[in-house]
């Protein structure tokens, strides 16, 4: 593995942490606030992404954006339909 690799491994691991906890509140939350906008472009961002990076064969970045797409994806599923609260 080469640095540049090595680099590209630990902003993967950097930006993947980051977007743990909120899909993780999310999930247990049963609904997100996220603006439905923010979460339709991203998704389909890291989705177009994604192909992309399959299509050049950058492992980093199909890695990614294919995690960052699932996250996302999450996000999109509460917000287009929340857990109803009991009560």
């Amino acid at each position: 593995m080469t640095g540049v690799e090595l680099l590209g491994w630990l902003g993967f691991g950097l930006l993947i942490t980051a977007w743990i906890p909120q899909t993780w509140d999310t999930i247990k939350a049963g609904r997100t606030d996220m603006n439905l906008v923010f979460i339709l472009l991203y998704v389909t961002s890291s989705l177009l992404l994604t192909i992309y990076s399959v299509l050049t064969v950058d492992y980093v970045f199909i890695a990614l954006n294919a995690l960052l797409t699932v996250g996302s994806g999450i996000n999109l599923f509460y917000k287009l339909k929340p857990r109803k609260v009991n009560g």
